[in-house]
């Protein structure tokens, strides 16, 4: 099914570690929360990796550098190259150095992730406005940014200098729960200086372009937990993807989803990737998987049958996405989501 018209969630008869020759996975709400391991996503990554798959790992994130990420996931159990590891601060170097000179000084407004691949690029990092720099690049710098750098990046802006952002995520993950991200940051530049900058990150063409670039894959499978990056992303690239409710995204956010944000698989966690996908078929003006049959009626969503809860989400999302079309679903869901304890 084209991702562009897509209504259901698509079922496979293969494991989808043998389907896609590569899953470029997010790591925040998937592979880890906070710094530890998500249940089941190491196990799961070793299995698939074992198994022939390539992973790659694809983050939004660009305070740490790529061997510090992979550094990470090995500590985890997951063993990982730095080569493995595409972070939105590569994505928005790569785009910078495509707009300012050789060797350009960058005013950075975020972490140690920004800097490195800002060299890689061969552009030369600053901390100053006063230093003369030919643009400026923000990245999620930590709950520890002090205040003082927005204040650089709007002097610098004031003056006509191009502003670019390695990503607008709003929110981040964080062991404590959900935290303000790299697009909060943004935000408070934007009302200071009324200016818009250049986004790198998901779900952005430079995002996808940088990842295509390293990875080289042939068949890839986006494995995300967010609908407006990783599922976005996925769709921009139209390539399949893998929604995990490890995240942010919950069932009622999953059911509203407009086509842009409609994954091609739902599952629970990352085990998703080591097994088959389960079929939703048309039943009669409704849709079933498993035992459950979902429809629309009354303007409500409706839920019959008994069975796995994922199967009954599968179901409600063809009911909620074929009944809004093009659009975004406005209908309730909130009971028939109670009853699959989601």
């Amino acid at each position: 099914m084209s991702q562009r018209s897509r209504t259901r969630p698509d079922g496979s008869a293969t494991a989808l570690d043998k389907a896609y020759d590569t899953a470029l996975l997010d790591l925040d709400g998937v592979v880890y929360a906070g710094g530890e391991a998500i249940e089941y996503a190491v196990d799961s990554l070793v299995a698939a990796r074992d198994g022939g798959m390539r992973l790659a790992y694809v983050t939004n994130n660009a305070l740490r550098t790529p061997d510090a990420v992979a550094a990470h996931l090995t500590e985890l159990g997951v063993p990982a190259e730095p080569a493995e590891v595409i972070t939105s601060a590569q994505a928005v170097a790569r785009l910078i150095a495509e707009h300012v000179p050789a060797g350009a000084r960058v005013l950075v407004i975020g972490g140690e992730g920004l800097r490195v691949a800002l060299r890689e690029r061969g552009l030369e990092p600053v901390e100053s406005a006063d230093d003369d720099p030919a643009a400026v690049a923000q990245g999620y710098g930590g709950p520890d940014l002090p205040w003082g750098r927005f204040a650089e990046a709007g002097y610098a802006i004031a003056r006509g200098v191009p502003w670019f952002a390695s990503n607008t995520d709003l929110t981040i993950p964080s062991a404590r729960g959900i935290a303000p991200g790299n697009g909060a940051a943004v935000e408070v530049v934007r009302i200071a200086t009324g200016a818009e900058p250049r986004v790198a990150g998901k779900p952005l063409p430079p995002m996808h372009r940088e990842t295509v670039l390293r990875t080289g894959a042939k068949r890839p499978i986006v494995v995300g937990d967010r609908l407006d990056t990783d599922i976005e992303g996925a769709f921009n690239g139209d390539v399949d993807s893998l929604l995990v409710l490890t995240g942010v995204t919950d069932g009622a956010q999953l059911l509203a989803a407009e086509p842009k944000h409609r994954p091609t698989y739902v599952d629970a966690d990352l085990r998703g990737l080591l097994t088959g996908q389960p079929e939703v078929e048309a039943r009669d003006g409704a849709f079933g998987c498993g035992g459950w049959t979902a429809s629309v009626r009354n303007d409500a969503l409706v839920l019959d049958g008994d069975g796995g809860a994922l199967d009954g989400l599968r179901a409600l999302c063809a009911s909620a996405w074929t009944h809004a079309g093009d659009g975004a679903c406005a209908l309730d869901s909130g009971k028939v989501l109670a009853k699959l304890g989601l």
